[in-house]
Formats: C-alpha cells, structure tokens, sequence
C-alpha cells in the first residue's frame, strides 16, 4: 500500500511522535492506530494491544494514514520477545516484519490478515473458504521463542558505496550493512557474501540449493564498473548480469564460469533452474506446496491438466508423473529463462509441452476448449479476473490456487466465485518466517458439482 499523493505545501510529520495503543494487524508487516486526534497510523515494531510511542516515518498533515515506526514500548505484548537480530528495529533493515514476535504469535498474526482479507475482498468466512483457521509451519520450522528458522535459500544482498554488503531498509534504497542474515540457509551463509567487499556492484544474489550441493552467485554491477575477482568460502559459479532489462523484461544475464543453473531436487525429480530464475526460497517449500496441490487436486490417470505460471516445470511434471502415460500437461510461463529450464526438465514426458507468453494471451490462443485439472501460481499480484474467466470456461474438475499474497488470492476467489467456481478447501503455510508473507494453497471446484 503506497501513500496516497499529497499537496507538497502540507507540512511534513516525518519525526513527530505519538504515544497510542496499538490495534489489530493489517496486510503488509504492520499493525493499525489512531493519535488522540483519530489520525490513523500503521506502526511497525509493534503488536496488538501494546502502548507504544510512534515516531512517524512518512507522511503529511493531509495524508489519510501516516506510517509510523515503534521506537519505544510502554506496555508490551505477551507475545513480545528481544529480536534476535542485531540489525533488526526501527529504521534498520527492513527484510523481516516480526523479529519481536514469539513463532506461533506470527503465525496467528498472519491467520488474522488472511481472515481479514478473505472478508473484506472475497466476502467469505474462513467456513466458506474451507479454511480451519490455521497457518501451518514448513516441516522443522518450529523454533522456542527468540530464535529464527535458518530458511532463506535465495538472498538479494544489496552494495553500498563502500562496497559493503547488506539488505535495504523498509521502503528505501538505503544499505543497511550486515555481517550474518539469520533467515539465511545455511548454503547461503556459508559462502561468507557479507564478510566480503563488492567493489563496483550494485548486488550480489545467492542461490544456495537445497537439492545438491550447487551454489550460484548472480553479480549486478554498477553501470561502467567491471566484475571483481569472486572468491568464497566455498565452491560457487559466477554470472554476471545487467543493470537494464533485455527482451521481455528479464535482465541479461551472463555465465562467468562454473554452471549457469544450480539442481533442485523435490517430488523425486531434479530440476534445473537457471541463474536468476525463480524457485521457492524456503528449503522446504516446494515439497509441501506440491503435497498440497496434489493432494487437493487427486490426479486421475489419463486426464488433461494445464499449469499457468509454471516456471521450470515444479506442477506440470508432478501432474505428468501422477496422470501417466495417457496423460496430457501444458504450462504456460511469460519468463523465457524459465520456459528454457521447463522444457529441459519435462523433457522425459513426451505429453508435456511448455508455452511462452502472457497467460491472457497464449491460453485462448492454444485452442484447447476444456481440461480436468488446472494449477494456477501468479506472480503477487494474482491471475486477475481475465485469466480466472479463461479457466472456468475449460470446465475443470478441480482448480488449485497457489498464492504468495493473501490480498491477491482474496480478490481472484470472487472472481472465481462470479465464475462459477468456489473453494473446496484452503490451506496457508508459513513459508517465509519473521515476515509478513505467508503461501496459501486453495482448491476449487464448480459451486453446483461435488467432484
């Protein structure tokens, strides 16, 4: 959520303080408050039901909302702990949401966003998505209160001038320096990223794999600046890529040496993904969301599937292995680098096939008029109603909806709902601990057919 436009004349309250009691969570990282004058502010650092002084960080006197970080806490949560992280607190590194919350009060913080959001954007109780309520913790994530799960397989660090490697600030392009990222997988800390100067670049991206041993470097460097010699801790290949986007609004990127793609392994299968390109950054993601879907949706031998946002290929070759020989699976995926890696990685079913393109305009173009199965996961921002529409008219069984954004999934079930389709169950997963962020897994099916 962006701060709303305001007249450069309003005066600035960036600094001004407010002693207030903090309300209930909202969707991105915060919770809500009013001042004594019912100006609404959303205050991180805090929990509900706490008191707390608010110095605000952005906003104007004609601003709707201010927000605001807690710097001092008067009455404090019982779910209250010290942050772990040294770098973590008002006006630090912006990477994690609830360093100061104990595990399983995160957890019911995210079920009270996802609640709120299924209401207000979908019109449905937690019943009516088939939701128990519950956000589940990835397998050997529950951690005693004050410690963090060690989870992040895909780290962005970003460089400062001094060539001093971090994570930028809340809502700023500011590095702030970092010696060790707590939420950081083991393979990503033991490379030494952060014990290292980066001369000349603008970020450093560690893939650390979770399949094999592959461990990748992605270095971004300043415009006119050359790549430094990479020595780390342990063996890593090198790319480099470009500051600007190339075709298709992916940045060039170039193999240095070693391999350009680190091996994921999950649903008894290798997949290659390509530097730069997306896998689930928790270790255990991809196995829980593919149990999840497969589960939801029970593939039948010989029935026809499509996965929309495939990327690599993680649902279409979990659907190709289930519905067997007779089966048929086309993916559909926008980024060329990922349709490269699906194609390789699906190439052992011979009725696999991956499409390039925009969702909206390569699934009408394909002709196909029906299907049994359809896995949806979009990027943050949802499919959108085009897309969900494109769906329903297939006529499908059974759809599954991977969603990293409880606002977006919210918005596309009532676009599913005027389409016809309704959720037959909901799972959420706490696949990105300390933050805000959560995945969510909802199955649908026609609102007039039981399947």
């Amino acid at each position: 959520m962006a701060t709303e436009p305001t007249s450069s004349k309003a005066a600035s309250l960036v600094g001004q303080e407010y002693e207030v009691e903090v309300g209930p969570v909202a969707h991105g990282g915060h919770c809500v408050a009013r001042t004594g004058e019912g100006r609404v502010l959303f205050v991180r650092h805090a929990l509900p039901g706490e008191r707390v002084v608010a110095r605000v960080t952005e906003g104007r006197e004609d601003s709707r909302y201010l927000r605001a970080d807690a710097v001092t806490v008067v009455e404090a949560s019982r779910d209250r702990v010290p942050a772990p992280c040294p770098f973590s607190g008002p006006g630090r590194c912006g990477g994690c949401d609830w360093q100061h919350a104990k595990p399983g009060a995160q957890r019911r913080l995210k079920a009270e966003v996802l609640t709120e959001q299924l209401a207000q954007l979908a019109g449905l109780t937690p019943e009516q998505a088939g939701w128990d309520g519950t956000v589940e913790p990835a397998p050997g994530d529950k951690v005693p209160a004050g410690e963090v799960p060690a989870w992040r397989t895909r780290v962005q660090y970003a460089v400062d001038e001094e060539g001093r490697a971090g994570l930028r600030r809340h809502r700023s392009h500011e590095v702030e320096p970092v010696d060790h990222c707590l939420i950081a997988a083991e393979g990503v800390t033991e490379l030494g990223v952060e014990r290292r100067e980066w001369p000349g670049m603008a970020t450093v991206d560690v893939a650390a794999a979770t399949g094999s041993h592959d461990r990748l470097v992605v270095l971004t460097p300043r415009p006119e600046r050359r790549l430094p010699l990479v020595e780390l801790d342990r063996p890593v290949s090198v790319m480099r890529a470009e500051p600007t986007r190339g075709r298709g609004g992916e940045p060039a990127v170039h193999r240095v040496h070693g391999r350009a793609f680190v091996r994921e392994r999950a649903d008894d299968h290798t997949w290659r993904v390509s530097g730069g390109g997306f896998w689930q950054g928790h270790t255990k993601a991809a196995e829980v969301l593919v149990d999840a879907v497969m589960r939801g949706l029970i593939p039948r031998r010989g029935e026809t599937a499509l996965d929309l946002y495939c990327g690599v290929g993680l649902f279409a070759g979990a659907l190709a292995q289930r519905m067997g020989e007779k089966g048929a699976v086309l993916g559909i995926e926008a980024s060329g680098r990922a349709v490269r890696d699906a194609r390789h990685n699906l190439s052992g079913y011979p009725r696999v096939r991956v499409e390039q393109g925009p969702v909206a305009k390569v699934l009408p173009a394909t002709g196909i008029t029906e299907a049994d199965l359809v896995v949806l996961d979009p990027p943050r921002a949802g499919a959108g109603g085009e897309v969900v529409r494109q769906v329903a008219a297939l006529g499908p069984r059974r759809v599954a909806y991977v969603a990293c954004d409880p606002a977006a999934l919210a918005r596309d079930l009532r676009h599913f709902a005027a389409a016809g389709y309704v959720p037959r169950f909901l799972r959420a997963f706490d696949l990105f601990p300390v933050t805000h962020h959560m995945e969510c897994v909802a199955i649908l099916h026609p609102a007039k057919k039981e399947s």
